[in-house]
């Protein structure tokens, strides 16, 4: 199979050097670094050419590296079930970069893309809607992020005397930050039933 997956990765970069960065085979799985303005071209290609035949987009998603120049990895993940062989490519933006919509190729990109957008902020050029889909309207910040608080920015609560749901800034009383770490088994004064065996011996 890595075999396979390698000429694969070899095929795919003769033919289509414009997009290929680089490739490698993982643990069983062929990567492809692409380069962010050929992304639709290169997934027309794997879809149409008779040896990789690509039909199927299994997800994309996407990897915050807050530290790097690029900091967001887009993530797609195509199956052909004709040559029983998977690919995932990979493509390296900064925060303010438009990555090319795929939806014209694959229809259901569209969720997909809808759902980076959401939780990672990254927007995706020729969209046909790209609005969130996951958090609410009102929602502030993009919640897969590394730098995204995990209390969030606001809760959301039902008040009774207004009758409806109503939002407000986060407030953890002091008591909710202290975390005892130590676990019950440590520093326990007592002896199992068993442990007695350990010492005699």
């Amino acid at each position: 199979m890595t075999q396979a997956l390698k000429e694969l990765g070899g095929h795919i970069e003769q033919k289509r050097p414009d997009c290929v960065i680089g490739w490698d085979v993982t643990h069983g799985e062929l990567n492809i670094d692409v380069a962010p303005a050929n992304i639709a071209g290169l997934v027309e290609f794997l879809k149409s050419d008779a040896t990789c035949r690509f039909t199927s987009l299994v997800d994309i998603t996407a990897v915050d590296y807050p530290a790097r120049p690029k900091r967001f990895d887009v993530v797609y993940h195509f199956l052909s079930m004709y040559q029983n062989h998977r690919i995932r490519l990979r493509i390296a933006v900064r925060e303010q970069d438009m990555v090319p919509s795929i939806t014209g190729l694959h229809p259901s990109a569209n969720w997909f893309e809808r759902e980076v957008f959401d939780m990672f902020g990254i927007l995706f050029s020729s969209h046909p809607d790209l609005r969130r889909i996951l958090t609410d309207y009102g929602f502030r910040g993009h919640p897969l992020r590394k730098d995204f608080p995990t209390t969030g920015y606001v809760e959301v609560r039902y008040d009774e005397e207004q009758k409806r749901v109503v939002y407000e800034p986060v407030s953890l009383v002091q008591e909710y930050r202290q975390f005892d770490f130590m676990s019950p088994w440590e520093g326990a004064q007592y002896v199992l039933p068993g442990d007695e065996k350990a010492d005699a011996k």
